[in-house]
């Protein structure tokens, strides 16, 4: 049985929307309802998926699926497999597919046994049974460990995660983005301070030239900007962006790895791995062109300075593209006192930016291990139109 609703969502979810899927796939501001059967769960890079039989008028069973979150996501989040058991009957609330009816985004799920699970909820298992909510992290992180290394270099081995941001509504339906440790701050459906700021004044067109990273593209960059096309996100390869974008987005537990000669980087979501060579005070002459480049680093007091060169062609932060010629110079800072580590960092590509591309995020001691998972891309999939297996 399926039953449509309808409610605003303010932009902003709107905007998360595109951010992971690079079109504007699902209506946000609409709810379908469905009543079935689960059939089947895929927690999964870089997007999970709950599938569902729902039984229609004449007998005819038709058969759905629903997005979820990415798994590192999920997985901090208290989401397992062994929490949607097959054959059970289900209540799900999505945003609906334009174009596929039978696929949808999830917003809640609710179990026969009366578990309910909504899309950013974060869970821990109930004395009862079933799961119970938590606003807030759902484990706290070791933080018992040296600040410096028996060498002296300040010790950020380790794995390590960005505060994840999560919906003031968990079921995703708008009230903004928040990072999750001040979730406690905010009750279900309240906006957030920025959420709405600026609503109800017109502001028009933003005035000046558009800005990427505090840089306007040249004109190539302009034109390839232009050009983009969702297919050509490397994320729906199961491809990590580039070395920069994916450190942080959607909140991966990314690894370290620290030794005399080496420094290992290993990305949480898409498992890319770096290399930072700290034995080499200049690069090869002869470097062959990879998504991560060659590294070398060294210590300024107590940071850590990375130049990264010999890059292959592809996307610094999409639609941004990047030429054989992106140079990128990164400075990590650790905090003994607060367990985080800063990153600033500044891009340079004379095919497609004016100028520097910068910024910094900030990462903490991991409240999860580092596990990148299965990635398989399913989002281009029109499912109305498979077979059940």
């Amino acid at each position: 049985m399926i039953r449509a609703k309808r409610f605003f969502i303010p932009l902003i979810a709107a905007q998360l929307a595109l951010a992971h899927h690079g079109g504007n796939e699902y209506d946000l501001r609409k709810t379908v309802e469905f009543k079935g059967e689960l059939t089947g769960v895929e927690l999964i890079n870089p997007h999970g998926w709950l599938y569902f039989d729902v039984a229609e008028a004449g007998g005819k069973v038709s058969h759905h699926r629903c997005e979820l979150r990415s798994v590192h996501v999920l997985r901090r989040s208290g989401w397992t497999k062994e929490l949607f058991p097959i054959g059970q009957q289900v209540t799900i609330e999505a945003s609906p597919n334009r174009t596929d009816p039978a696929s949808c985004y999830l917003q809640t799920i609710l179990m026969a046994d009366g578990t309910r699970m909504d899309r950013y909820g974060q869970y821990i298992k109930a004395p009862t049974g079933g799961v119970q909510e938590v606003r807030g992290p759902i484990a706290a992180a070791n933080t018992n460990r040296a600040a410096r290394r028996p060498t002296g270099e300040p010790n950020i081995a380790g794995d390590w995660a960005p505060v994840q941001q999560v919906m003031v509504d968990p079921r995703g339906t708008g009230g903004g983005l928040v990072p999750l440790d001040r979730l406690d701050q905010y009750k279900a459906g309240q906006p957030n301070g920025n959420a709405n700021k600026g609503a109800g004044k017109a502001t028009g067109a933003p005035k000046g030239p558009r800005l990427y990273g505090g840089t306007e593209m040249t004109e190539a960059g302009e034109k390839a900007a232009a050009d983009f096309k969702r297919e050509d996100n490397p994320r729906f390869r199961c491809e990590t962006t580039s070395i920069i974008f994916d450190w942080t987005f959607d909140g991966p537990v990314d690894r370290i790895t620290q030794s005399k000669d080496t420094i290992t980087l290993e990305y949480g979501q898409f498992g890319l791995k770096r290399t930072v060579y700290m034995n080499l005070k200049a690069h090869p002459t002869a470097i062959k062109p990879t998504r991560t480049g060659n590294s070398i680093g060294h210590w300024e007091g107590d940071t850590l300075v990375v130049d990264t060169v010999g890059f292959s062609p592809g996307f610094l932060n999409t639609p941004v593209r990047n030429s054989d010629k992106l140079h990128v110079v990164e400075r990590f800072t650790l905090d003994p006192a607060k367990w985080s580590l800063t990153r600033s960092y500044t891009a340079e590509d004379p095919v497609y930016l004016k100028g520097k591309y910068s910024g910094s995020d900030t990462i903490f001691i991991a409240d999860a291990p580092f596990n990148p998972g299965k990635c398989q891309e399913l989002n281009f999939i029109d499912y109305s139109k498979q077979q059940k297996k």
